[in-house]
């Protein structure tokens, strides 16, 4: 069953466990994360954890492929179990600049959604992102927080049962 409605032409939704990821698209993934997060957001951490290597753990991203050239990475998030088993947790949201405002992180959230079923989903936005995640039906369960300097407020989706009732 794909996860999502037809991409725009020339990009390609994919997720995979780390261990099915090839080490080229790893390379890409962790490249755009390092350059969205350090570079750019001037934000020095160490991106890649454990976290990312956990078996329940799906690495989502949209590829593009250029005329004549290989598939890039453009977009991508991780999805990870928490600790309770249950809920799992959006994060590591991060497009390539030139690709913003067309859209693609819009089909991986939706995808990421799809593929959490009926869990409850958590994720610490930027706070200026607070009204986009909820026009994804996310709400605000929590106080505003700074994490690296940049405002962000944990938000929760509620869980696969009620989502249903809503549609």
């Amino acid at each position: 069953m794909p996860l999502e409605p037809a991409l725009p032409t020339g990009y390609s939704l994919l997720h995979a466990p780390l261990a099915e990821l090839s080490g080229l698209t790893w390379h890409q993934i962790s490249r755009l994360r390092q350059d969205v997060f350090v570079v750019e957001q001037d934000c020095p951490y160490p991106d890649q954890d454990s976290r990312d290597a956990e078996p329940a753990t799906a690495h989502l991203w949209i590829s593009s492929a250029a005329p004549g050239g290989a598939a890039r990475v453009v977009a991508t998030l991780r999805l990870l179990t928490e600790p309770d088993g249950v809920t799992r947790r959006i994060g590591r949201v991060a497009t390539a600049p030139e690709h913003r405002g067309r859209g693609l992180m819009g089909y991986l959230l939706r995808a990421a959604i799809q593929l959490c079923g009926t869990a409850p989903i958590v994720l610490d936005a930027q706070a200026h992102l607070e009204g986009w995640y909820g026009s994804f039906g996310f709400v605000k369960n929590g106080e505003e927080f700074l994490e690296d300097g940049i405002p962000h407020v944990p938000m929760r989706l509620m869980d696969g049962a009620a989502r249903a009732q809503r549609r």
